[in-house]
């Protein structure tokens, strides 16, 4: 896939997968740099394309008492730190169409939540900005209907699209990843699999949300073998005390490893 016109994710000789990780929301200034150095360190040593994940806010909860972000002005601030400190794009989720003119003053790439894929208005505000757009698919929707998702940012000029794969509905309380879905999507844009989202058990009877963890390395190498072009990973280093989606995060201090192994898995597949 050609990303030649995504100039924020800067493709390597070595032909790697781009990277898309960090925390689920923005807590802190301390650990977001502190994640984001790590990240850093790992990606510049594995040549592996980097951009930093934060969110800005969280506006699809389960609870009206869950998380919901530190502000976001501040948040955002964080973001254009962690950018400037360390010299790599950095990625945010928007919800309501004026997000996209706030946070397109900090970030290089506006994500669309899978929840919110078809919201017209807002995918078509995000691309005016001229921002990379990183279009998550709906949970609801099959692959072959995202190239009408990729359509609307297309169609207003702007052609920095992704889409990224997080899993389809299983019943009330799982996702499952169709491998079938990544060529076809791959001819809309490049895509990405979101892998740790992919493990979500959404719709708890707590209203808190549960998660696979301990599956991400099979998604995330399944992934690379069928193709995908950048992988999606929430990571945190005290997962259990993250303030959003902590279940099926993974460890930082695992990160490395798993980075090393699947570039091992590029490095294979690119031969074919």
């Amino acid at each position: 896939m050609d990303l030649s016109k995504i100039p924020q994710i800067k493709h390597t000789s070595s032909g790697n997968f781009f990277l898309l990780a960090g925390p689920c929301a923005i807590e802190g200034e301390e650990m977001a740099m502190r994640i984001a150095e790590t990240i850093v360190d790992l990606t510049d040593s594995l040549k592996i394309p980097y951009v930093f994940k934060g969110s800005f806010k969280k506006a699809n909860r389960s609870r009206v008492d869950s998380f919901t972000g530190i502000g976001d002005e501040k948040a955002l601030r964080i973001l254009r730190k962690v950018s400037e400190t360390f010299g790599v794009p950095t990625v945010t989720d928007i919800h309501q169409e004026s997000d996209a003119a706030l946070a397109a003053e900090y970030v290089d790439v506006l994500q669309i939540p899978a929840f919110l894929v078809r919201q017209t208005d807002l995918v078509v505000a995000a691309a005016e900005t001229g921002r990379v757009v990183n279009l998550k698919k709906g949970q609801f929707m099959s692959p072959e209907s995202m190239k009408h998702a990729v359509a609307k940012v297309t169609e207003t000029g702007n052609g920095q699209v992704l889409v990224t794969d997080r899993g389809t509905m299983f019943g009330y309380q799982d996702l499952i990843v169709d491998f079938r879905g990544i060529p076809v999507m791959k001819q809309y844009a490049p895509v990405v699999l979101d892998v740790t989202h992919s493990l979500q058990q959404p719709n708890q009877a707590s209203g808190v949300t549960g998660g696979r963890p301990e599956l991400i390395e099979t998604i995330a190498r399944a992934g690379i073998a069928a193709g995908v072009d950048g992988i999606f990973i929430e990571t945190h280093f005290d997962p259990a005390n993250a303030k959003s989606d902590g279940a099926n995060m993974l460890h930082l201090d695992r990160l490395g490893g798993l980075l090393r192994r699947l570039s091992e898995i590029k490095a294979v597949v690119g031969k074919f």
